[in-house]
């Protein structure tokens, strides 16, 4: 019997979307479903005060590869904000990434040859030279008075780890720059979307099936007989009924209030370092856009351990839970009609960017045979 639908798309998130829009493009018919009351996964944006606010969490987009940046450009218009956030350490304010402002802060240095010297010094002061973790490899990269201000007590904070039981690669994506420049992300191309992400993720869909409040894995029997092929984007151990065991994940828990003044903390994003404060970090929205609203809308988030009902954000990306996920891998062959994409389904930290190039990526193999028939 012909199903109605070539594909069913679990997750009305960016990877989802991007599917579904290339999917249609080619000729197909998709039905997309979330659990979730609205799309647009964790990029989900709603109005407030007329203030885009990121519920989220904070979402910057950029990205130095062209093919992605035209292609979003076909869906949303992005304003100009580059990403600068700053430090509170105990009242102490330093720019953010490490470079030389942070640097002059810090240790009163003028030159990038003094900001190195001090780096080098503290360096070869704790005996690092083939750093085991990630406490090691932040003093390798920026000395231990940055360590120590800086990331110990928000790295520790996020992950609920010490950060010498952390792995080295988590800190090595972590911008270090001897230049005066507090451009975060330092990319070609970087914004945020004009109308918000929703809008943007809304004309990705078009006029694609969508169904929210729907549970896939719950009513998995009848939804697995309305499409040919399924693009499973949730988490790949929940799809296989976590049968080998359960994946780690951090979590994200926000506390958001609507304040009664133009401007809380002058910048979009404040990360408080000092391991005393319990929550990361200060998200004021209104920044991400320049806005001018006479009142504002602030988000405290606090890192936790993902536990069931809780939203999973942060793959741990540890020996052990690397060694799980690729037991599970292991099982998707069993699973020929299923794609599983994006950051659960492959349990993987995700840029946008890099969601965008791989959905695309996976469209394009898996679609060629229909746009070649058009």
């Amino acid at each position: 019997m012909e199903k109605p639908y070539d594909y069913l798309i679990v997750g009305a998130g960016l990877y989802g979307a991007v599917f579904a829009q290339q999917a249609k493009e080619a000729g197909q018919k998709c039905l997309v479903i979330d659990k979730r009351d609205h799309i647009a996964g964790n990029i989900y944006t709603e109005k407030v005060e007329g203030i885009d606010v990121h519920c989220y969490g904070a979402h910057i987009f950029h990205t130095n590869d062209q093919k992605v940046w035209s292609y979003v450009n076909r869906f949303t218009e992005f304003n100009r904000y580059t990403n600068s956030p700053v430090a509170n350490y105990r009242g102490e304010i330093y720019n953010l990434p490490f470079n030389m402002n942070t640097f002059n802060k810090m240790w009163g240095v003028i030159t990038p040859e003094q900001a190195q010297a001090r780096i080098d010094e503290q360096r070869k002061a704790a005996c690092i030279t083939n750093p085991k973790n990630l406490e090691e490899q932040a003093i390798s990269l920026a000395g231990t008075d940055i360590y120590e201000k800086l990331i110990k007590g928000y790295t520790q904070k996020q992950w609920g780890r010490p950060c010498s039981e952390l792995p080295a690669f988590i800190i090595k994506r972590l911008p270090v720059r001897l230049i005066y420049d507090n451009n975060y992300f330092n990319a070609l191309y970087q914004g945020i979307p004009v109308e918000g992400y929703t809008k943007m993720v809304e004309n990705l869909l078009g006029d694609t099936e969508v169904r929210l409040n729907v549970d896939y894995l719950k009513q998995k029997t009848e939804f697995d007989k309305l499409a040919d092929k399924i693009v499973y984007t949730g988490p790949i151990d929940a799809y296989f009924g976590y049968q080998l065991g359960a994946l780690q994940y951090r979590s994200v828990r926000f506390e958001t209030e609507t304040l009664d003044m133009e401007n809380y903390q002058g910048d979009a994003v404040v990360n408080y370092t000092d391991a005393e404060t319990p929550y990361t970090r200060i998200i004021e929205h209104k920044h991400f856009t320049f806005g001018t609203q006479p009142k504002t809308v602030i988000s405290r988030e606090y890192s936790a351990e993902w536990k069931p009902g809780d939203e999973p954000y942060y793959p741990v990306n540890d020996e052990k839970n690397g060694a799980l996920y690729q037991k599970y891998k292991a099982l998707v062959n069993a699973e020929p009609n299923v794609i599983f994409g994006g950051r659960l389904g492959e349990y993987k930290y995700y840029d946008m960017d890099q969601v965008i190039e791989e959905a695309l990526d996976v469209a394009k193999k898996e679609l060629t045979r229909f746009w070649c028939g058009k």
